[in-house]
């Protein structure tokens, strides 16, 4: 084969597979998983732990749906029982925010309000799993 034919040929072959790399990305770029930012951590304020309407609205969050894994009749086995003494009120957003282990995210279930919520009944003297 001649030393043109050669050449026009390897460089044939250098623009496919730079052309094939770049529609792979493309494709990588559109099938890949969208990731959410992350929602930032709300002010747990002293005078919103104690309002009596969020508490109750927090009550009625964690009786629709926390106590089904951490009340006490859903001991042993399905989730860790809370000791929310040891835990802080932002600890305990991210985790009913993004989910943890077994435990799945409720952002796209409960809203921001009703999340912080049933934070600031878990860490109420009223709370109790």
């Amino acid at each position: 084969m001649p030393i043109r034919s050669t050449r026009a040929l390897a460089k044939a072959a250098v623009l496919l597979a730079a052309t094939v790399a770049i529609a792979a990305s493309a494709v990588r770029a559109q099938t890949a998983p969208q990731t959410e930012p992350d929602e930032p951590v709300p002010a747990f304020a002293a005078d919103f732990m104690r309002d009596a309407k969020v508490l109750a609205d927090g009550m009625e969050v964690w009786q629709q749906q926390c106590r089904h894994c951490h009340g006490s009749s859903a001991y042993p086995g399905k989730a860790p029982k809370l000791s929310p003494g040891r835990m802080d009120a932002e600890f305990i957003f991210d985790r009913v925010t993004y989910g943890f282990k077994g435990m799945p995210p409720w952002r796209h279930v409960f809203s921001r309000e009703q999340r912080m919520a049933v934070v600031a009944y878990i860490k109420s003297s009223a709370f109790s799993p």
